[in-house]
């Protein structure tokens, strides 16, 4: 046990990885709904090692939390950006009033209560559900014309807040907006969800095989024509418009005419005895036999390459349309469209859905037709395992260097910090890379090893460096501390649902969305879904999660400035 004791001092980047790995293990556990999350968890065990009196240079922390902050930005430019426009403004500045309401509400209980900065910004953090903040007010306040020993101490209190308030801070918010916001807002939402999305067009989606869910499979089968069947001595186009015309919206990909396989053509003539490759959504492939088609199995026939294909949305003659309307473009024959993401958060597919620029949609079909469709599209996003870093590089010098200038006003240097400068410029290169898809790639994979190893790793540290001071820190604060940050996480969840009730007059779905991306909490999101059944709450996260995760995260630094 002393070799593992003193290895661990001597090399304390693996007390850094001990510490992910555990945290990472308990944040997998729930009792019942709750979790304790990874990073509350990493945090957590991060104080347990840290007891061990293990120094790690700051520097290591610095720069996995640049890394982070650079990831955010990034992943939610595009749609920060386009919330500028006239459709996205209402959510925008509803998500403005939400996180001032975030900032205002800590901020005047960490008054009342006499809280220095250090707990002042932890409280911030944990009741807002925003780990940034513990490393852009730590930034802040070694900025301050303070002792050493003082900038310790508060920096130390950070992360105890943070871990004190961070419990209720999640589980209070998906409480909150799944069980207490559906009240708010006149109860069951489950029908007021389903009426949303008959406004979207779900009732539609019967008839629209075109528009799929994610959930859904497009499968392909042989068909013999029959003597009977309305097909025969017709073309491929007027079999397919008869079908569309039935309400089935399905594709002839390949015939067979004898020993011979040839690709279906809109003029090619079908004749008795062909065998036709059909493909289209499963519910409708189901009973095509009744139209005297004898189902058969021809393996040669079905064996043609099938691409899933994502693809981002760019091109200005599909941006702001309704999918519904793409159904009527050449470029859209025989693709049908699986899911859309928007921000990493999966938007409904339905006909009314709107496609944002940045969208990634995914597109099912033969090679030749979801080649076609994705270049009327935008910009196919294929897998690849190459980031490019020069753009990453240069985004988080470039950010470093302008948050890094400040202006000195009553004695106070005001500046953005590295940190916030890097989140910025984060911002600014991921709209860039949305305007101009072919350079500035940075694959999900390695977007979520930046964002998540980035934060953890900034997390463990954090920890590992608090720990001696962990206990003395949270026996000062006291249980009084759990309270304040359960008040500084309620007050704004139902203030705001008021709000976007009575003053936005948003549907009440999209009202609590917008709570939930304003406030950046994922979970909660989930836990929203799940109670009214629908994945529409989702239209109200990803401009209002933009705009959160933004200002959330500079609150970091305007807490330390009002608090000293």
């Amino acid at each position: 046990m002393n070799w593992i004791v003193s290895t661990l001092k001597h090399y304390p980047e693996l007390a850094v990885f001990l510490t992910l790995a555990l945290g990472y293990f308990i944040g997998r556990f729930k009792i019942g709904s709750f979790s304790l999350g990874s990073v509350t968890s990493v945090l957590l065990v991060g104080v347990l090692v840290g007891q061990l009196d293990i120094v790690i240079s700051p520097d290591v922390k610095s720069v996995f939390f640049l890394m982070f902050l650079f990831a955010v930005g990034y992943g939610v430019g595009p749609q920060f950006f386009g919330g500028l426009k006239k459709d996205g403004l209402p959510q925008m500045l509803f998500a403005v009033v939400v996180c001032v309401l975030c900032l205002i509400c800590p901020l005047v209980i960490a008054k009342l209560m006499g809280y220095d900065m250090g707990l002042s910004a932890g409280m911030l953090a944990g009741s807002q559900t925003i780990s940034a903040v513990i490393g852009v007010a730590s930034d802040t306040i070694n900025q301050l014309g303070i002792p050493k020993a003082e900038k310790l101490m508060l920096i130390n209190k950070i992360p105890v807040a943070y871990a004190v308030t961070y419990i209720f801070g999640t589980a209070g918010s998906a409480w909150l907006l799944s069980s207490i916001g559906p009240k708010l807002l006149g109860g069951n939402l489950v029908e007021k969800a389903k009426e949303l999305e008959v406004q979207l067009g779900g009732s539609a989606i019967g008839n629209d095989p075109s528009i799929t869910s994610a959930y859904d499979r497009v499968i392909y089968n042989a068909y013999k024509l029959t003597a009977q069947s309305y097909a025969v001595n017709n073309t491929v186009a007027f079999v397919e418009e008869k079908l569309e015309s039935s309400g089935r919206r399905l594709f002839i990909q390949r015939v067979r005419k004898g020993d011979k396989i040839i690709d279906a053509t809109p003029d090619l003539v079908l004749q008795e005895n062909d065998v036709i490759a059909l493909g289209g959504r499963r519910e409708y492939m189901m009973n095509y036999s009744e139209h005297h088609e004898q189902e058969v199995l021809d393996v040669e026939l079905l064996n043609f390459p099938l691409e899933v294909l994502k693809v981002m949305v760019v091109k200005k003659d599909v941006v702001n349309k309704r999918l519904i309307e793409l159904k009527n473009q050449k470029f859209a024959h025989g693709v049908v469209i699986r899911s859309i993401q928007r921000s990493g958060i999966e938007m409904p597919v339905l006909p009314n859905t709107l496609l944002n620029k940045g969208d990634l949609i995914t597109l099912i079909g033969t090679v030749r037709d979801t080649e076609l469709a994705a270049k009327q599209i935008g910009y196919p996003d294929r897998i690849t395992n190459a980031s490019d870093m020069v753009f990453v590089g240069l985004g988080i010098v470039l950010g470093g260097l302008f948050g890094a200038l400040s202006l000195t006003i009553g004695g106070i240097p005001l500046s953005f910090t590295t940190s916030g400068g890097v989140l910025i410029a984060g911002l600014v290169f991921g709209w860039l890379r949305g305007q101009h898809p072919t350079f500035g790639l940075v694959p999900e994979p390695a977007l979520w090893v930046m964002n998540n190893v980035g934060l953890h790793m900034f997390i463990a540290v954090v920890g590992i460096s608090a720990g001696p001071s962990f206990v003395v820190g949270f026996q000062e604060a006291g249980w009084g501390l759990f309270l304040a940050g359960a008040a500084a996480t309620a007050i704004p969840i139902v203030i705001s649902i008021l709000i976007g009730r009575y003053v936005f007059k948003f549907h009440p779905i999209i009202t609590l969305g917008c709570v939930a991306g304003s406030r950046t909490t994922t979970a909660a999101l989930g836990a929203l879904q799940d109670a009214v059944q629908s994945k529409t709450p989702a239209l109200g996260y990803t401009v209002t999660y933009a705009v959160g995760n933004t200002l959330l995260i500079i609150w970091g630094v305007i807490i330390i400035i009002i608090m000293s």
